[in-house]
């Protein structure tokens, strides 16, 4: 009876090392294709979208070059693969991307019956509606009968309904699965509001034909945390991801930019030291070279840096940084330590 329960218990522990051995191995898969598959949404300005000549760019764009510069030392290391909102996590769970960096929402259900892994979240975001301001209305509340343009297989679908089933309001919903086509049947009039991340509804009025013409209503009706997504199983990937959107955020906290990131190698400062690999040991933890936090701030930027440029006050967005200040800002923006 021993010996049977012996062998059971081996049965048991190869079957655990198996399953895990099926989505384990994703730094020596991304290091053998010579770059990061990174999947993003392809039409959110300021957060991920190609510009006129191509060139990716936004706060999402800039995260998974942040892991290219982690990885490879080169942030240019990575290609991009841009999906639909139901697109997305099959994508993700069938390997056809290394991570994904979508305004993706964490919720329980996805990090367990999807089997994913959600890592440090890089856009704190909420849930409200956009509308023509000729509409003359001021509240969500009056939206009763309103058609509603929204993303299907999302959070967004589910926190809408709630929203207008709580509030004893009838709506009709207009449902297009590309967000780029989603945004241009609303200015077209198809539908009397649009609904997503206040952070997307900023970035379509941005481009809208005459973004005076459209208001943000004052509701925020869910909580939106925004991360990047990784497999379940695969420990030493997630750590990756997870260290580098935080080193973004420690970066900034150190006050280390990317002009002056050569010049924060002489600090005295033993975390600053620890944080950049002029004292070895976070890169060998990570299984990476001891500069991957100098390789991120120097090629891409600390946090700020990438709010600022992508969706800060001074771009079309025109977004504050309120929650995703510093915690030290009045924010919640807050990394673990770097030792």
């Amino acid at each position: 009876m021993k010996s049977f329960k012996t062998a059971i218990t081996v049965v048991l522990a190869l079957l655990m090392i198996t399953a895990g051995m099926a989505v384990a191995g994703t730094l020596q898969d991304v290091q053998k294709n010579g770059f990061v598959a990174a999947g993003v949404n392809g039409g959110v300005f300021g957060f991920s979208m190609p510009d006129e000549k191509g060139v990716w760019k936004g706060l999402d764009v800039d995260t998974a070059k942040a892991v290219a510069a982690a990885v490879f030392g080169d942030a240019n290391k990575v290609k991009f693969v841009p999906l639909t909102a139901v697109q997305r996590l099959p994508a993700l769970q069938s390997k056809e991307i290394d991570v994904l960096c979508r305004n993706t929402t964490q919720t329980l259900t996805r990090e367990t019956t999807n089997g994913l892994n959600f890592v440090h979240v890089n856009y704190y975001d909420g849930q409200g509606f956009l509308i023509p301001k000729k509409l003359g209305i001021k509240s969500a509340k009056e939206l009763g009968g309103a058609t509603v343009c929204v993303l299907p297989g999302t959070t967004t679908e589910m926190n809408v309904a709630d929203f207008f089933r709580k509030n004893g309001l009838k709506w009709k919903p207009v449902v297009i699965e590309q967000t780029a086509e989603l945004a241009k049947a609303f200015f077209a009039g198809r539908c009397d509001a649009l609904t997503s991340d206040a952070s997307q509804l900023a970035a379509h009025r941005s481009v809208a034909p005459n973004p005076k013409d459209y208001v943000l209503l004052p509701e925020i009706i869910s909580k939106e945390p925004l991360a990047p997504v990784v497999r379940h199983g695969d420990d030493q990937w997630y750590d990756i991801v997870n260290w580098t959107v935080m080193a973004l955020i420690q970066a900034e906290e150190f006050g280390i930019t990317s002009k002056n990131v050569d010049e924060m190698l002489n600090s005295k400062d033993p975390e600053i030291q620890r944080f950049l690999g002029v004292t070895p040991g976070m890169g060998k933890a990570l299984g990476l070279d001891e500069k991957w936090a100098y390789n991120i701030v120097k090629q891409v930027g600390n946090y700020g840096e990438i709010f600022e440029r992508n969706v800060g006050v001074n771009t079309p967005l025109g977004l504050e940084r309120g929650l995703n200040a510093l915690w030290s800002n009045g924010g919640i923006m807050y990394a673990a330590p770097v030792r």
